[in-house]
């Protein structure tokens, strides 16, 4: 996944923060790197709770990752600058610290949540199939990939994507089509200056 300085992009800011959006170049919309962070702490934070809970009571746990999967679908759908938690970034966070140095593309952003809903949502249907180890596992799975990226900066999702896309894209017989499903989900939204647009 490439990332851009704020020497390129500063130019182009429409606002600052993990909820703001600032253009990369034609067609990317990017990010501060601080806000998907800030973001996957929370959700770090928030499926701890899950199996914590899940150890006591399978109900609580189902609410709390029902819960987490709404917030996913939120981000998958409408990108960081919509995200819940981008919104706490940008409004209390982004405003104290100092100013962007550091972006990333939207579109990988908006397929790792895609994926984290998955995830999450095979977890909530093994709590409330009664499967709390299927439920624990998936679960497991997102929290890996939320604190890989809280802690070290690397979004699975998002290195995921470019393989994604290329792969949706390109027929079998290695013609190209249009942008396919997951190009258009990811690209489309509030977060996306042109649809379709690739990632890097």
């Amino acid at each position: 996944m490439s990332r851009n300085t704020a020497a390129n992009t500063a130019s182009h800011s429409d606002s600052v923060g993990g909820g703001g959006r600032v253009t990369g170049g034609p067609g990317i919309s990017v990010v501060d790197v601080r806000g998907p962070r800030f973001a996957a702490w929370i959700t770090t934070g928030v499926l701890v709770l899950v199996l914590l809970a899940a150890a006591v009571s399978t109900p609580v746990a189902a609410v709390l990752i029902g819960l987490q999967a709404v917030v996913f679908a939120i981000g998958a759908a409408y990108g960081p600058r919509r995200h819940p938690y981008g919104r706490i970034f940008a409004a209390f966070i982004a405003p104290r610290i100092g100013p962007t140095v550091e972006t990333e593309p939207v579109a990988p952003l908006r397929f790792a949540q895609l994926l984290g809903l998955i995830f999450s949502a095979v977890g909530l249907l093994g709590f409330l199939v009664g499967s709390t180890v299927v439920g624990a596992v998936f679960v497991g799975f997102a929290l890996f990939a939320a604190f890989l990226n809280a802690a070290f900066g690397i979004c699975l999702g998002c290195q995921i994507y470019p393989l994604v896309a290329r792969l949706r894209r390109t027929d079998p017989i290695g013609g190209v089509r249009g942008p396919s499903v997951v190009t258009r989900a990811t690209a489309s939204g509030p977060d996306a200056n042109t649809a379709g647009s690739p990632a890097n």
